[in-house]
């Protein structure tokens, strides 16, 4: 179940990310609200799945899958081209992410 709730925590950060750029610096009402609840809802998520997952690997996890999220989210709706190296990056930090998922060092 924990894992259950890093990805709806995952989902909910960057679903918060992608809408701060509809803000127009929170001048508009309904994306702000988009945004607090996001991010008040990937905190209690993610306050859910730390009850049986580590700290360190909860939040390892939550930061390299909503890194990809937001930029996979961002290439989609607003059509921002990504370079090459960009995308290099992201496979090294989806690599990362399946390196600490792979690991003996935490409890399922």
């Amino acid at each position: 179940m924990s894992w259950l709730f890093l990805f709806l925590g995952v989902a909910a950060e960057a679903i918060s990310h992608v809408a701060l750029k509809e803000t127009d610096g929170f001048t508009k009402p309904l994306p702000s609200l988009l945004v607090l609840l996001g991010h008040l809802g990937a905190f209690m998520f993610l306050g859910q799945a730390m009850k049986n997952m580590p700290i360190g690997i909860v939040h390892a996890l939550w930061a390299g899958l909503a890194i990809i999220t937001v930029t996979l989210l961002s290439t989609v709706i607003y059509r921002q081209h990504l370079d090459l190296t960009t995308w290099f990056g992201m496979a090294f930090v989806a690599v990362g992410v399946a390196i600490i998922n792979l690991s003996q060092g935490h409890a399922h």
